[in-house]
C-alpha cells in the first residue's frame, strides 16, 4: 500500500551522487555555449549531453518530490526536495542558451545539420520546433526587453491572488445545524452542495455581494491582463491572442472555433439536463444556487481498497490483456502510495519516472469517489509507461492537449462498467448522474467560460474600451444562453468571472472541453469493440510529443478540427440521459 522509492534510489547515497553527476553534465554543456552554429558535431553532442543531464534529473527530482510527499512535516524530506528544486532551478539557468542560441543560426545551416548527421534524426523533432517558432521570436534584444517586463506583466494575476485569497472576507452564513460558520473560498462549493436551501442561498448571495464591492478594481486588473496579452502577441508576429494561445498549445485557432460552434448547436442537450435537474429536485423554480445539489443521491458506500482495484481491472480489460497486465503491476509492486497519512501531501496525482516506472498518489477514504480516482490516476499513470518506455526522454512528456484524455477515458470506460452492473437502479441513476454532471462541467462550463474570453479579446483586440459592467453584461447574457430557460438566472452571477483565476492564463479552459469530448468517443469507441481501435489507442499512447496533438489524435479517428467530434460526444451523452427520466 505504500511506494517502493527504491525503485529510484536505493539509498540517499545514491540520490547525492546523482546531484554530483548532474553538476558534471551541466558543466559540460556549458563548454558548448557559443559553439552550436560551428558545426553538426557541436549541436549533437550538446543534445546527447542535454538529454544525459535529463534522464538523470528525472529520477533525482522525482526521489526528492515523492518523499517529501510523504511525510511533508519531515525537515529531512524537505531537505531531499529543496535540493532538487535548486539543481532544477540550476538546471534551467545553465541550460538556458540552447533555444536562443540555435534560433540565432540560419535555418539553411540547421536543415543542413539535420540531414547531413544522422545522429541528429533523434532530436529533429526539437529542432524543427524552434525552426517553426522563429517567426516568433524576436530580436535578443527584444527578447530581453520583454524577460526584464515579465514580472510586470504576471502582476495582475498575483494582485488578483493576494486580493481574493487574503484579504476578502466573506463574512458568516448559518449552517444547516444552525451554527454560524466563516464563509470561504474553499468551503463555497461545500454549501452550495448543501441540502439546505437556505444555507446555499446565502453562500451564494454572501460571495457575489463581495465580489460586486470590488468587480471594478477586478475589472481593471482582468482588462489589463487581456490587453498585455493582446500586445504581447501583436509583437510576436501572432494575429491575435486566440492564434498565441493555440499555437503554443499546439493546437489551431479551427480547434477552439469548432467546440464554441458545436456547443451552439448542442445547448439544447444541457437545458434539457437542466430540466431534469430541476424536475428530480421537485422544484418550480430552480436556481443557479441549486444545480450543485444532487438530486439522487445515495448513502456513501464502503468501498475496500481489494474491490475498488477490481472493479478497475474488470472495468478496463476492455482496453486489452496487456493494459490490464501493466495496471496489475502497478497494484502489486508499489506503484501507488494507497492511504491517508498524517503530514502526507492530500489530493491525488501521477508522476511518470522517466527510466523508473509511474508513482500514483491517493489519499483512499474507501469512498466511491476514490474508485474513479484510482481509475484517473492510472490513466495518467499507463500514458506516461507508454511513452516513457516508447521515446527518449526530451520527447516522451506529452502536451497538456492531450494529458487529460487518457484519464478521463478510464473514468468513463470505469462509470460505464459500474452503470451496466449496477442492479440497484438508484444506485445506477446516482452513477449516471455524475457522469452528467462531469460533462456539465468540464464541456459546457468550460466552453461558456472559452466563449467569453474569445468576446473580451476580440473586443479589446478591437480597440473597444471595456469596464467591469460590460464584463457583467457578457458574463450574465452567456448565463442566460447556455443555462436555458429551466433555470432562474440570478442577477448575482453577472460577478462570477471576477472570480476565476484561470481567465489570467488567456485561453487555458478550453482544453479542458475538448479533453473531455476526446475521451468519450475514444471511450465509445473502445466499449464497441471497434475492429483494431485499442492497437491504434495504445500506439497513440506511445508517441509522446512526437507528433502534433491534432495529428496525435487522428491516430484514433479524433480530428479537433471537426465539429462532428464535439456532437458525438454530446450525443452519446445525451442518450444517458433517458436513465434519469
Amino acid at each position: 500500500m505504500n511506494w517502493n522509492l527504491k525503485d529510484i534510489y536505493n539509498t540517499e547515497d545514491d540520490f547525492y551522487n546523482d546531484k554530483e553527476k548532474i553538476e558534471n553534465k551541466l558543466k559540460e554543456i556549458e563548454r558548448y555555449k557559443g559553439k552550436l552554429g560551428k558545426g553538426a558535431e557541436y549541436l549533437y553532442i550538446c543534445y546527447k549531453l542535454y538529454e544525459e543531464a535529463l534522464e538523470i534529473y528525472e529520477k533525482f527530482y522525482s526521489y526528492g518530490m515523492l518523499n517529501y510527499h510523504l511525510n511533508m512535516a519531515d525537515n529531512k524530506k524537505n531537505k531531499l526536495y529543496k535540493t532538487a528544486e535548486s539543481i532544477g532551478t540550476e538546471f534551467e539557468k545553465k541550460t538556458a542558451f540552447i533555444v536562443p542560441e540555435i534560433t540565432r543560426i540560419e535555418n539553411e545551416t540547421l536543415l543542413s545539420f539535420l540531414d547531413n548527421d544522422s545522429r541528429l534524426e533523434r532530436y529533429r523533432r526539437e529542432i524543427e520546433e524552434i525552426i517553426k517558432d522563429k517567426e516568433h521570436i524576436l530580436t535578443e534584444k527584444e527578447e530581453e526587453l520583454l524577460a526584464n517586463y515579465s514580472e510586470v506583466f504576471s502582476s495582475m494575476e498575483d494582485t488578483f491572488d493576494i486580493l481574493t485569497n487574503t484579504e476578502f472576507k466573506f463574512g458568516t452564513i448559518v449552517d444547516s445545524n444552525g451554527k454560524d460558520v466563516e464563509l470561504t473560498d474553499s468551503n463555497y462549493s461545500y454549501y452550495l452542495k448543501d441540502k439546505n436551501e437556505l444555507v446555499r442561498r446565502q453562500a451564494f448571495n454572501l460571495m457575489y455581494k463581495k465580489y460586486s464591492e470590488f468587480v471594478k478594481t477586478i475589472g481593471e486588473l482582468y482588462i489589463t491582463k487581456v490587453k498585455s496579452d493582446t500586445i504581447t502577441s501583436r509583437l510576436r508576429k501572432y494575429s491575435s491572442s486566440l492564434e498565441k494561445a493555440v499555437d503554443n498549445d499546439d493546437a489551431t485557432i479551427k480547434v477552439y472555433n469548432a467546440l464554441i460552434e458545436a456547443v451552439h448547436k448542442n445547448l439544447d442537450v444541457n437545458h434539457k439536463f437542466m430540466e431534469i435537474k430541476r424536475d428530480l429536485l421537485i422544484k418550480d423554480e430552480m436556481h443557479l444556487y441549486d444545480i450543485y445539489v444532487n438530486p439522487i443521491e445515495v448513502e456513501d458506500d464502503d468501498i475496500s481498497y481489494e474491490e475498488s482495484t477490481k472493479q478497475v481491472l474488470e472495468a478496463l480489460s476492455v482496453i486489452g490483456d496487456e493494459y490490464v497486465s501493466k495496471l496489475q503491476e502497478a497494484f502489486n509492486n508499489n506503484w501507488i502510495d494507497v492511504y491517508e497519512k498524517e503530514n502526507k501531501r492530500n489530493g491525488a496525482y501521477s508522476m511518470g519516472v522517466y527510466g523508473v516506472h509511474p508513482f500514483v498518489l491517493t489519499n483512499f477514504l474507501n469512498k466511491k469517489r476514490d474508485v474513479s480516482t484510482i481509475a484517473h490516476e492510472l490513466g495518467h499513470a499507463m500514458h506516461s509507461y507508454y511513452s516513457n518506455t516508447n521515446q527518449n526522454v526530451i520527447d516522451a512528456n506529452y502536451t497538456i492537449m492531450v494529458a487529460e484524455i487518457a484519464s478521463t477515458t478510464n473514468e468513463i470506460l470505469l462509470a460505464m462498467y459500474q452503470i451496466n452492473n449496477e442492479k440497484d437502479e438508484n444506485k445506477k441513476k446516482e452513477i449516471v448522474y455524475e457522469l452528467m454532471e462531469m460533462f456539465r462541467a468540464t464541456f459546457f462550463r468550460q466552453s461558456m467560460f472559452a466563449e467569453f474570453e474569445r468576446i473580451v479579446h476580440s473586443k479589446v483586440e478591437a480597440g473597444e474600451m471595456l469596464t467591469s459592467d460590460d464584463l457583467n453584461t457578457i458574463y450574465y447574457d452567456l448565463n442566460k444562453e447556455y443555462f436555458g430557460k429551466n433555470v432562474v438566472i440570478d442577477e448575482e452571477i453577472k460577478y462570477e468571472w471576477a472570480r476565476i483565476p484561470h481567465f489570467y492564463t488567456p485561453f487555458y479552459v478550453y482544453k479542458y472541453a475538448t479533453g473531455v469530448s476526446a475521451a468519450i468517443v475514444i471511450a465509445k469507441y473502445i466499449l464497441e469493440h471497434k475492429e483494431g481501435y485499442v492497437e491504434k489507442y495504445i500506439e497513440m499512447l506511445k508517441q509522446g510529443c512526437t507528433k502534433k496533438s491534432v495529428e496525435l489524435l487522428k491516430m484514433v479517428d479524433v480530428d479537433l478540427e471537426d465539429i462532428n467530434t464535439y456532437e458525438n460526444a454530446i450525443k452519446w451523452i445525451e442518450n444517458l440521459l433517458n436513465i434519469l427520466k
